[in-house]
């Protein structure tokens, strides 16, 4: 089984980079024209999709409402401070029609694109934003009845006018935070809502191998209801999950279409029953980024396997900081393994190879140009390298739980060790202390034969070399001593 390895893009500012690269007009940047040696490169670091983020249409007035948030032009200062409003595309995530932008070249483009991530080996992942929709949709004109009505005006409605009459609409809203104020509350009540944004669905899972999805636990039917039961619903009934609908009709015509849900609130594993084959695993990127070193082995041992296996394991996404910003060289080393090296999927996002800082607003079509950092694309280079002579990502995955190396000693609780194996002959081990302290354990190897062999194992990131007798493996498990965020990867093979 593959484990996937995706890459996120932001598209607009992506395009715009690439072109002042080639040496080409910013203004004719698009999908089709992308040089072949970009996706090539792409195929050799070992991805197996490309997640364009951001390739759908925003409108005037969901950029004008974003433009008006005094906040946010503090955001735009503070990442690009020469910006201008012709920088300013709006929000990705306030969808004004499900058809690939024309300034990224259309569906035509978009199709000469996924032909060349095809040609070498590479899938194609797109946004579908299930919750809301920006407020230049023309649903909101000519099928005002699909969203969340409001009695009276709010701070968090909005008056539009259509053919039965002026209404009041909710804006979208994580029921935590203030409302997304470009955008409009789908209404996941009413059973036509829900028949519309299917079809949308459909038409958007025609075009790519896979789906992020945008806040999917908003639309879980107690979340849903909750979050707008002061908003009322004539037409409320009560249905099945939209997940349990969409998804299998989905996976009917296309069984290995991709969904990736970014789920939170500790609803990952309900998500992932209905249906998701990923979703984000945000506990153990919060544990990374804070440095909570106890609670990374405890959370991945206190989850099921298939939990593990079915989660989302990221440094870095277009709405978290830069990690470069965050952890130190060898903290982010220890992370970045850490990541890359357990079952399920692992994301990185464009920028992170190159150690970036600055956290790109997603309604930028510029972005701020940073130099690289040598030791940083120098690490990643070296980790995807070993990756790919690995089995990590590609053989069977396993979670091992270390052993104190001796009595009274408690730092076996910072190791964190992956088993992979694919052929009987040899394996690989990750091994990654994330505490900022040397320390030691004993990890029980689980691989058969192991006894009846001797074994030479050697760091596909060091130089450390070693010979182990089998029957000592089998007894008493890998003694394993590593600095402070230390990050190793082993490869065995019989004497």
């Amino acid at each position: 089984m593959a484990h996937p390895l995706i890459l996120e893009i932001n598209t607009r500012c992506w395009l715009r980079e690439l072109s002042t690269r080639l040496g080409v007009n910013p203004a004719k940047s698009e999908l089709g024209s992308v040089p072949d040696a970009e996706v090539e490169r792409w195929s050799e670091l070992g991805f197996t999709h490309i997640w364009l983020m951001g390739v759908w249409p925003t409108g005037p007035r969901s950029r004008a409402a974003a433009l008006a948030n005094a906040s946010f032009r503090r955001s735009l200062d503070d990442a690009l401070p020469d910006w201008k409003e012709e920088d300013v595309a709006g929000s990705p995530f306030a969808v004004a029609d499900y058809n690939i932008s024309r300034d990224l070249g259309g569906e035509q483009g978009l199709k000469q694109f996924r032909k060349q991530l095809r040609a070498h080996g590479l899938g194609l992942l797109l946004d579908f934003v299930p919750n809301h929709l920006g407020l230049d949709h023309p649903w909101i004109v000519e099928r005002p009845e699909l969203f969340v009505q409001a009695t009276d005006p709010g701070s968090e409605t909005f008056r539009t006018e259509s053919g039965t009459g002026g209404r009041w609409l909710a804006h979208g809203k994580d029921p935590n935070f203030p409302a997304w104020i470009d955008t409009a509350q789908l209404d996941h009540r009413r059973a036509d809502t829900r028949a519309m944004m299917i079809e949308q669905l459909q038409s958007v899972s025609s075009r790519c191998d896979g789906v992020r999805c945008d806040m999917a636990m908003l639309l879980l039917n107690e979340v849903f209801a909750k979050t707008w039961e002061k908003f009322p619903c004539p037409t409320a009934e009560s249905q099945r999950e939209f997940w349990a609908d969409a998804i299998p009709l989905i996976k009917k015509s296309q069984p290995d279409f991709l969904f990736l849900g970014e789920v939170y609130w500790d609803l990952e594993a309900r998500l992932q029953s209905l249906g998701f084959d990923y979703t984000y695993d945000k506990r153990l990127y919060d544990y990374l980024v804070y440095r909570n070193a106890s609670e990374v082995q405890r959370h991945l041992l206190g989850v099921t396997p298939q939990f593990v296996r079915a989660s989302g394991h990221f440094l870095e996404n277009h709405d978290e900081p830069r990690i470069a910003s965050i952890l130190t060289l060898p903290e982010h080393r220890a992370a970045a393994l850490l990541t890359f090296g357990l079952p399920g999927l692992r994301l990185m996002h464009d920028g992170q190879m190159t150690g970036a800082r600055i956290k790109i607003p997603v309604q930028l079509a510029r972005g701020p140009i940073e130099p690289a950092q040598p030791e940083v694309v120098t690490f990643y280079q070296h980790l995807l390298s070993a990756l790919k002579s690995s089995v990590v990502g590609r053989g069977q995955g396993e979670l091992l739980k270390p052993r104190p190396a001796w009595p009274e000693n408690p730092t076996a609780q910072y190791f964190v060790v992956v088993q992979w194996q694919s052929e009987p002959d040899c394996f690989d081990l990750v091994v990654v202390n994330v505490a900022p302290h040397r320390s030691q354990c004993f990890a029980p190897l689980t691989v058969q034969g192991l006894a009846q062999r001797n074994w030479k194992m050697k760091d596909l990131l060091g130089s450390e070399e070693h010979q182990r007798f089998g029957d000592d493996l089998q007894k008493q498990g890998l003694y394993l001593d590593l600095p402070g965020h230390g990050a190793q990867l082993f490869h065995f093979v019989p004497l």
